[in-house]
């Protein structure tokens, strides 16, 4: 029994020894990610830049890193594909808390990492009537912000139009975000990622033909 004993606890240490950093300030990085958060729901479509980074584990980009570790805690379930590295499912017990679930309807966060397909938003926690903002919110990473489909948006916190371009969202974007319009005020927010930027798209957030 000492032995086996002996042996958990130095795979228990080996364990807590590779596990990668988060932020090195977490009061102040994590404030200034939800600030820069704030400010992307604020704005649907306009970019923003990380103000902090964090340690990044294997299938996790900087800016997917830092959104979770400033958003998700004990009280809200993330999901994140099923072949997603152990790597950045540690990171994220560790550091966050979160449970990880296996159902994307049980997500607060639904997580989605480069190469990844995003699940259907229909699918996705649409929060309750008497209930809207129990929804998801999906964090999806795509290949660019910077060139891709060119989306013109429209709506709240938008003066009149705003350009967004992305590559990598799913062939059927238009028409489920356009019905994810349609179930306001239920729905769910997005945040689109690239290395270290991201932007916000909200429910009430219109793609103009």
């Amino acid at each position: 029994m000492p032995s086996t004993l002996n042996s958990m606890q130095t795979s228990a240490a080996a364990s807590a020894t590779s596990l990668l950093p988060g932020f090195d300030n977490p009061v102040d990085d994590a404030q200034a990610v939800f600030r820069a958060t704030l400010e992307a729901f604020a704005h649907p479509g306009r970019l923003e830049t990380l103000p902090a980074t964090s340690g990044l584990p294997d299938g996790l980009s900087p800016a997917l890193a830092a959104l979770l570790l400033t958003l998700a805690d004990p009280d809200t379930p993330v999901w994140l594909p099923a072949d997603t590295p152990a790597a950045a499912r540690a990171f994220l017990r560790f550091h966050c808390g979160c449970p990880l679930v296996d159902t994307v309807a049980d997500a607060t966060f639904v997580c989605v990492p480069a190469g990844h397909a995003m699940p259907a938003l229909i699918d996705c926690a649409q929060g309750l009537p008497a209930y809207p903002d129990r929804s998801a919110t999906l964090i999806a990473e795509v290949a660019s912000l910077h060139d891709g489909d060119a989306l013109t948006l429209s709506g709240p916190g938008i003066e009149t139009t705003q350009p967004l371009r992305v590559r990598g969202l799913p062939a059927d974007f238009r028409p489920a975000w356009r019905a994810n319009n349609a179930r306001f005020p239920l729905g769910v927010d997005l945040l689109l990622a690239s290395g270290d930027q991201f932007c916000a798209m909200t429910r009430t957030t219109h793609i103009e033909d």
